[in-house]
């Protein structure tokens, strides 16, 4: 099974990049850090179509696993995850589009969240397993990592 972690973070080398990393020799996947790619808001008009969000989620239809890292920021996923997941809209926008967006109905999904408790929350969670619930992927599991404070990562 091919697998790749998308992970997004403030800090590329943070405790995410770590656990990314971990879970990446297990897996013998690849990682992706999300932040180096612009990936503009959703717009209805669709008139941010020329960033990178496209070319990148053609680009992860190629595997069967995807794994979304992310800190816990405030109950919520980081900003550039969530605009990676809003922009998913651009698929199901365009007909044309749509054949590609039905190809994840044959991917798995993780996630991996760290934050200083012990557990994330189940907005986190929720908020991702239910999107890709929608489009038709299967959750293999959800991975949490918890980290002291004072490491500020």
């Amino acid at each position: 099974m091919k697998s790749i972690i998308l992970y997004s973070s403030s800090n590329k080398q943070g405790n995410t990049a770590q656990s990314a990393q971990q879970l990446a020799q297990l897996l013998q996947a690849e990682t992706l850090y999300l932040d180096d790619y612009e990936i503009k808001d959703y717009c209805y008009n669709h008139s941010n179509s020329e960033d990178d969000f496209r070319a990148l989620f053609r680009s992860l239809l190629d595997y069967d696993h995807l794994v979304f890292a992310s800190p816990v920021y405030w109950y919520a996923i980081t900003p550039r995850m969530k605009a990676f997941f809003d922009r998913i809209t651009d698929f199901m926008d365009d007909e044309t589009l749509k054949p590609e967006l039905r190809k994840l109905r044959t991917k798995e999904f993780s996630i991996l969240s760290n934050s200083i408790h012990e557990t994330a929350p189940t907005c986190f969670t929720e908020m991702i397993q239910k999107t890709c619930e929608y489009l038709g992927m299967t959750c293999r599991e959800r991975i949490h990592h918890q980290y002291p404070c004072e490491d500020n990562k």
